[in-house]
């Protein structure tokens, strides 16, 4: 059974200055805070006290899971939550702003006409800023997750062979993660062949995998609540010398990046170190995307790797570094990692080859 009592004192920290609780109503951060998935609920939480309110199909469960914050059986939203704010004493509410839709802001206001439910962003900024920097726990499920994403990858090179479609290999992918002992999945796989790899986010289709292709698959496990996120692009037989070139351009770019990440750096310099050497290549403007994005209990989280992004890298940031080249029409290279930072400047959490396969 995990204690949440710190991790609720540390979003409670977050709470501004005069304002009397915070209201979490996002899957996701309830999870982050308790360690327990739900698709319903809501967590209120002061300075001194917490409750998670939710239904019958959450209680027992819930129980077993974690300690340290109140349980209460969900019976009516309006009814209950009224009764907290008045024994609480609570006049002022945060929420998170980067979850609560318009309308769910408005019915709030509406069954709470009494309190003071507050759009800044303050709670909420501070509570994505605490996600970002991952305890030696959370980097440990992490390692989990990517150990079981690094098998998938040895099994698959075994699996691809001409005449194989994209959707196979892709539900072979996910079956094989299951069977490994993952919750689900990061996101929708993805596994693109030949002319379809110069798409970043292609859908896996019926296309047969043919002799000569490169094929890009970007997939991950979700485990405890943790993403885990890797690209390889492997070929199909012999490659072909722009193929080649392509590929060492991208792992070198990559290597580029790792040489600048350490804590301090701002994190476009790491990713304009990959797109300057991309472009000084022959290949501006065919790497449209960011160089990477932080991971956790979501698989997209700040700060990342991009061109606007001023972020100053701290030690406990978990971030994936994805250069890659999209020649539409012909093919495209990505190769992905996921790196942790350290006091000394990075480790890998991902442990798969990267150099050019030929299967």
């Amino acid at each position: 059974m995990w204690d949440c009592r710190e991790q609720l004192q540390k979003a409670a920290a977050l709470i501004p200055r005069g304002v009397d609780a915070a209201l979490i109503t996002s899957d996701v951060s309830r999870q982050y805070l308790l360690h327990f998935p739900s698709t319903a609920g809501y967590l209120l939480l002061s300075q001194e006290r917490a409750v998670f309110l939710v239904d019958s199909r959450y209680t027992e469960k819930a129980e077993k899971t974690f300690s340290g914050c109140e349980i209460v059986l969900l019976t009516s939203v309006s009814k209950q939550l009224k009764e907290y704010f008045e024994t609480w004493q609570v006049k002022t509410l945060a929420v998170e702003s980067s979850f609560m839709t318009l309308r769910e802001y408005n019915r709030f206001q509406k069954l709470f006409p009494e309190v003071e439910i507050l759009r800044s962003n303050q709670f909420d900024s501070g509570l994505l800023k605490m996600r970002s920097i991952k305890s030696a726990e959370e980097i440990q499920r992490m390692k989990a997750a990517q150990k079981i994403t690094d098998a998938v990858f040895e099994k698959i090179c075994g699996f691809i062979a001409p005449g194989v479609t994209e959707k196979e290999i892709s539900a072979r992918m996910e079956y094989e993660m299951k069977l490994l002992g993952a919750d689900g999945f990061a996101f929708d796989t993805i596994v693109v062949s030949g002319k379809n790899s110069s798409m970043p986010h292609g859908t896996p289709s019926s296309k047969k995998v043919e002799a000569g292709d490169l094929i890009t698959m970007d997939f991950g496990a979700m485990l405890d609540g943790y993403m885990s996120d890797m690209t390889r692009t492997v070929a199909v037989g012999k490659a072909g010398e722009e193929e080649r070139y392509v590929y060492e351009t991208v792992l070198k770019a990559q290597q580029e990046a790792f040489k600048m990440i350490r804590p301090g750096a701002v994190c476009m310099e790491v990713d304009k170190a990959a797109r300057t050497f991309i472009a000084g290549a022959g290949y501006d403007g065919y790497f449209g995307h960011g160089l990477g994005h932080s991971l956790g209990v979501e698989i997209h989280e700040a700060p990342a790797f991009n061109m606007s992004d001023l972020t100053e890298l701290e030690p406990g940031m978990v971030l994936s570094v994805e250069p890659g080249i999209y020649l539409p029409g012909k093919f495209g290279v990505r190769i992905e990692d996921v790196i942790t930072v350290t006091e000394g400047g990075f480790e890998n959490l991902t442990k798969s080859p990267k150099e050019l396969l030929e299967l």
